[in-house]
């Protein structure tokens, strides 16, 4: 299975078309459903798409906004994917939006990600998801080498969150994190990848290519997920 690469001339029409993209598969959730429900991811790509997103005319009381990822950290800290998610898209129309952490306070790395996938399921499946990769070709919290690498890719697997130990020796992640698996996002309604730069678009095309087991982008697409890639220089 091949997926296209979408190009964009400025990254000003690309955060646009990413933030569309995402509008309108929450705009669908909101009709079929009561509630939509939002994954995105953090880092700095995603915060012009987010601004983008926020000015969207949906019904933010009815959506419900959480991370594909998170570190084992509290939101005061700059390293908080939370922090990132309140200052840029939960703001304006989107700050009538609830969110729901993947971090909590005071207990484990497993058991955070044991009261978020409570919380999320009660949620039912994810509308739109917004992923960013690294140059390592992580998404989520899925990074080579992991000793949770093959669980968070593997298929079989119903949807669900978990707890993510530091890289052994000197590798990345440098802290504990949690991530929602491959299943969660292969059943979700539409899913962005947004990339930028040459050098990511040239890792997206050989992770494409690569082992669904061991390599997190021939996961995501072997999933079969709902997946398109927007990408500017």
């Amino acid at each position: 299975m091949t997926v296209a690469i979408e190009a964009f001339s400025s990254a000003a029409d690309w955060s646009e078309a990413c933030a569309e993209r995402l509008a309108s598969a929450l705009g669908e959730g909101l009709s079929a459903n009561a509630t939509a429900l939002f994954a995105g991811a953090g880092g700095s790509t995603p915060s012009p798409i987010y601004r983008r997103l926020a000015e969207a005319d949906l019904e933010w009381s009815r959506v419900a906004v959480t991370l594909v990822d998170e570190r084992h950290v509290p939101e005061s800290s700059p390293d908080s994917n939370a922090r990132l998610m309140r200052e840029t898209l939960l703001t304006g129309r989107a700050a009538a939006a609830r969110f729901i952490p993947l971090h909590h306070a005071a207990v484990t790395v497993d058991r955070a990600a044991a009261m978020a996938a409570k919380a999320l399921q009660a949620e039912g499946p994810l509308d739109a998801v917004l992923l960013g990769m690294g140059e390592d070709g992580h998404i989520c919290s899925m990074f080579p080498g992991s000793p949770t690498l093959k669980t968070l890719l593997t298929t079989a697997l119903e949807p669900a969150v978990f707890g993510v130990p530091p890289g052994r020796d000197g590798m990345a992640p440098p802290q504990e994190r949690i991530s929602l698996n491959i299943p969660y996002l292969a059943r979700a309604r539409r899913v962005v990848l947004a990339l930028t730069g040459a050098r990511k678009r040239a890792v997206f095309e050989a992770e494409a290519t690569g082992d669904p087991a061991v390599q997190p982008i021939a996961a995501l697409i072997a999933s079969g997920a709902p997946l398109e890639v927007l990408w500017t220089e």
